[in-house]
Protein backbone atom coordinates (compact mmCIF):
# COMPACT_ATOMS: atom_id res chain seq x y z
CA UNK A 1 0.00 0.00 0.00
CA UNK A 2 2.81 2.53 0.76
CA UNK A 3 3.47 2.42 -2.91
CA UNK A 4 -0.43 3.36 -3.96
CA UNK A 5 0.21 6.91 -1.15
CA UNK A 6 3.33 7.72 -2.87
CA UNK A 7 4.02 10.85 -5.05
CA UNK A 8 6.27 13.35 -6.46
CA UNK A 9 8.50 14.41 -3.43
CA UNK A 10 7.42 17.32 -1.18
CA UNK A 11 9.87 20.23 -1.58
CA UNK A 12 9.32 20.80 2.25
CA UNK A 13 10.76 17.89 3.22
CA UNK A 14 12.71 15.73 0.13
CA UNK A 15 12.49 12.13 -0.20
CA UNK A 16 8.77 12.14 1.36
CA UNK A 17 5.59 12.11 -1.08
CA UNK A 18 3.00 14.44 -1.00
CA UNK A 19 -0.20 13.73 -0.05
CA UNK A 20 -3.25 12.14 -2.04
CA UNK A 21 -6.28 14.67 -2.18
CA UNK A 22 -8.15 14.56 1.17
CA UNK A 23 -11.05 12.84 -0.76
CA UNK A 24 -9.14 10.20 -1.55
CA UNK A 25 -7.69 9.62 1.80
CA UNK A 26 -10.89 9.86 3.64
CA UNK A 27 -12.50 7.31 0.98
CA UNK A 28 -9.87 5.17 1.30
CA UNK A 29 -9.80 5.09 5.04
CA UNK A 30 -13.35 4.56 5.35
CA UNK A 31 -13.24 1.62 3.07
CA UNK A 32 -10.72 0.09 5.51
CA UNK A 33 -13.61 0.83 8.60
CA UNK A 34 -16.58 -0.58 9.28
CA UNK A 35 -19.46 1.17 7.11
CA UNK A 36 -21.05 2.71 10.20
CA UNK A 37 -17.86 4.90 10.25
CA UNK A 38 -18.38 6.73 7.73
CA UNK A 39 -20.51 9.68 7.88
CA UNK A 40 -20.84 13.68 6.68
CA UNK A 41 -20.31 13.89 10.78
CA UNK A 42 -17.46 12.18 11.42
CA UNK A 43 -15.87 13.82 7.85
CA UNK A 44 -16.56 17.46 9.19
CA UNK A 45 -14.95 16.54 12.10
CA UNK A 46 -12.19 14.48 11.34
CA UNK A 47 -11.08 17.37 8.64
CA UNK A 48 -11.64 20.50 11.10
CA UNK A 49 -9.45 18.68 13.54
CA UNK A 50 -6.59 18.12 10.89
CA UNK A 51 -6.65 21.46 10.56
CA UNK A 52 -6.97 22.44 13.56
CA UNK A 53 -3.60 20.27 14.24
CA UNK A 54 -1.79 20.92 11.60
CA UNK A 55 -3.75 22.78 8.62
CA UNK A 56 -2.50 19.64 7.01
CA UNK A 57 0.59 21.49 6.41
CA UNK A 58 2.91 20.02 8.99
CA UNK A 59 3.84 16.30 9.57
CA UNK A 60 6.04 16.60 12.63
CA UNK A 61 4.55 18.84 15.41
CA UNK A 62 6.59 22.08 16.05
CA UNK A 63 8.56 22.10 18.86
CA UNK A 64 7.24 18.42 19.68
CA UNK A 65 7.15 14.65 19.62
CA UNK A 66 3.38 14.29 17.69
CA UNK A 67 3.45 13.25 13.97
CA UNK A 68 1.19 13.13 10.97
CA UNK A 69 -1.82 15.58 10.18
CA UNK A 70 -3.62 14.85 12.87
CA UNK A 71 -0.52 15.24 15.06
CA UNK A 72 -0.55 11.46 17.29
CA UNK A 73 1.49 10.72 19.89
CA UNK A 74 2.68 7.36 20.61
CA UNK A 75 1.80 7.11 23.88
CA UNK A 76 -1.58 9.41 23.53
CA UNK A 77 -3.73 8.73 20.72
CA UNK A 78 -1.75 5.90 18.91
CA UNK A 79 -1.90 4.32 22.21
CA UNK A 80 -5.28 5.09 22.90
CA UNK A 81 -6.36 3.49 19.49
CA UNK A 82 -4.29 0.55 19.96
CA UNK A 83 -5.82 -0.23 23.51
CA UNK A 84 -9.28 1.18 23.64
CA UNK A 85 -11.58 -1.74 24.03
CA UNK A 86 -13.90 -0.26 21.32
CA UNK A 87 -10.98 0.10 18.76
CA UNK A 88 -8.52 -2.50 19.32
CA UNK A 89 -9.45 -4.81 17.24
CA UNK A 90 -10.28 -2.71 14.19
CA UNK A 91 -7.10 -0.77 14.60
CA UNK A 92 -5.11 -4.52 14.47
CA UNK A 93 -7.52 -4.93 11.43
CA UNK A 94 -6.67 -1.88 9.80
CA UNK A 95 -2.96 -2.49 10.29
CA UNK A 96 -3.06 -5.89 8.62
CA UNK A 97 -5.09 -4.59 5.91
CA UNK A 98 -2.28 -2.32 4.69
CA UNK A 99 0.16 -4.73 5.44
CA UNK A 100 1.81 -3.24 8.77
CA UNK A 101 3.02 -5.92 11.42
CA UNK A 102 0.79 -6.10 14.57
CA UNK A 103 2.70 -5.92 18.17
CA UNK A 104 4.39 -3.30 17.42
CA UNK A 105 5.04 -0.82 20.45
CA UNK A 106 2.92 2.29 19.47
CA UNK A 107 5.88 4.56 18.50
CA UNK A 108 6.19 1.85 15.54
CA UNK A 109 2.67 2.94 14.42
CA UNK A 110 3.20 7.05 15.20
CA UNK A 111 6.03 6.70 12.80
CA UNK A 112 4.54 5.09 9.88
CA UNK A 113 1.72 7.42 10.71
CA UNK A 114 3.77 10.31 9.77
CA UNK A 115 4.24 9.18 6.47
CA UNK A 116 0.45 7.17 5.64
CA UNK A 117 -2.01 9.72 5.82
CA UNK A 118 -4.79 6.86 4.90
CA UNK A 119 -3.76 4.65 7.88
CA UNK A 120 -4.29 8.58 9.69
CA UNK A 121 -7.08 9.12 8.81
CA UNK A 122 -8.15 5.72 10.11
CA UNK A 123 -6.64 6.35 13.47
CA UNK A 124 -8.41 9.47 13.77
CA UNK A 125 -11.55 8.24 13.02
CA UNK A 126 -10.58 5.06 15.51
CA UNK A 127 -10.03 7.98 18.30
CA UNK A 128 -13.16 9.31 17.55
CA UNK A 129 -15.12 6.49 18.25
CA UNK A 130 -13.85 6.00 21.64
CA UNK A 131 -15.88 9.10 22.04
CA UNK A 132 -19.07 7.93 23.96
CA UNK A 133 -21.52 10.80 22.56
CA UNK A 134 -22.69 10.92 19.52
CA UNK A 135 -21.05 12.72 16.60
CA UNK A 136 -21.49 16.56 16.58
CA UNK A 137 -23.65 17.76 13.31
CA UNK A 138 -22.12 19.51 10.82
CA UNK A 139 -23.42 22.55 12.24
CA UNK A 140 -22.52 22.37 15.66
CA UNK A 141 -18.99 23.36 15.94
CA UNK A 142 -19.00 23.85 19.80
CA UNK A 143 -19.91 20.23 20.35
CA UNK A 144 -17.12 19.65 17.65
CA UNK A 145 -15.35 21.67 19.72
CA UNK A 146 -15.99 19.44 22.69
CA UNK A 147 -15.37 16.29 21.27
CA UNK A 148 -12.05 17.39 19.57
CA UNK A 149 -10.91 18.39 23.70
CA UNK A 150 -12.57 15.11 24.81
CA UNK A 151 -10.38 12.92 22.09
CA UNK A 152 -7.21 14.63 21.20
CA UNK A 153 -6.45 16.50 24.86
CA UNK A 154 -4.39 18.95 22.91
CA UNK A 155 -1.81 20.34 25.35
CA UNK A 156 -2.09 24.15 23.75
CA UNK A 157 -5.58 24.15 22.83
CA UNK A 158 -6.29 26.82 20.45
CA UNK A 159 -10.05 27.78 21.05
CA UNK A 160 -9.87 31.03 18.75
CA UNK A 161 -8.74 29.01 15.46
CA UNK A 162 -11.45 26.39 15.96
CA UNK A 163 -14.12 27.99 14.32
CA UNK A 164 -12.22 28.57 11.05
CA UNK A 165 -11.06 24.69 11.22
CA UNK A 166 -14.36 23.49 11.74
CA UNK A 167 -15.61 26.05 8.91
CA UNK A 168 -12.75 24.37 6.85
CA UNK A 169 -13.48 21.38 7.27
CA UNK A 170 -16.00 21.32 3.76
CA UNK A 171 -13.98 23.21 1.66
CA UNK A 172 -11.20 20.72 2.27
CA UNK A 173 -13.25 18.07 1.13
CA UNK A 174 -13.96 19.96 -2.07
CA UNK A 175 -10.43 20.31 -2.54
CA UNK A 176 -11.08 24.46 -2.70
CA UNK A 177 -8.07 24.25 -0.10
CA UNK A 178 -5.05 22.27 0.07
CA UNK A 179 -2.89 23.42 2.47
CA UNK A 180 -2.58 26.96 4.99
Amino acid sequence: IRETIRGEPDAKRPGVAMTLPLTEIMAAAYRLLPPEMSSPEATQLILAIGWQESRFDHRWQLHGPARGFWQFEGRGGVLGVLEHQQTKALALKTLEALRYPTGSPPYIYQRIIEDNDILAACFARLLLWTVPEPLPAVTDVWEGWRQYQVAWRPGKPRLETWPAAWAMAPQLLMGEVTHA
